[in-house]
């Protein structure tokens, strides 16, 4: 009995921090539709990175503090390149984004010195919800968001 209440608590406070990132509230800095062969590109976006919610809560290999609501919104018509997202900022960035198949991607200095990067080799078609994170004890710092199908 002791075993199912600590497995029901244990999902339970899974579930409840995933859900403390609404994939379907409004993005703070915006959307936009992309498709395949974009330009300009890279796409960028000015955003504040951080927030006071600990990404390490979601599933994954998540990291960084970020806000509830998504940053930045991208619908995107997939095609032959790839669609790759990255930070730039002088603080330490994280990237977490909530794919069209519902799935958590994170990335904490793929970019190096700091900045992060996920990259998606065969993007699928649809709307990908992005926080940009700041590393460490929460907060905020400038960033900006780059999208590009461009290697």
């Amino acid at each position: 009995m002791k075993t199912a209440v600590a497995l029901t608590l244990a999902l339970a406070c899974m579930a409840g921090s995933a859900a403390a990132q609404d994939a379907g509230r409004t993005a703070t800095y915006g959307e936009i539709r992309l498709s395949a062969g974009f330009t300009p590109d890279p796409y960028t976006v000015n955003v504040q990175a951080g927030g006071n919610v600990n990404g390490s809560n979601l599933p994954g290999a998540c990291t960084g503090y970020i806000s509830t609501a998504p940053d930045f919104e991208v619908t995107y018509s997939a095609g032959s390149f790839p669609l790759v997202f990255r930070t730039l900022s002088s603080e330490d960035t994280t990237l977490i984004i909530n794919g069209p198949d519902g799935r958590w991607y994170c990335d904490d200095d793929s970019y190096g010195d700091g900045d992060a990067e996920v990259r998606f080799s065969r993007p699928q078609s649809g709307t990908y919800d992005i926080w940009v994170g700041k590393f460490g004890s929460g907060g905020t710092a400038p960033a900006r968001l780059l999208i590009t199908e461009t290697p």
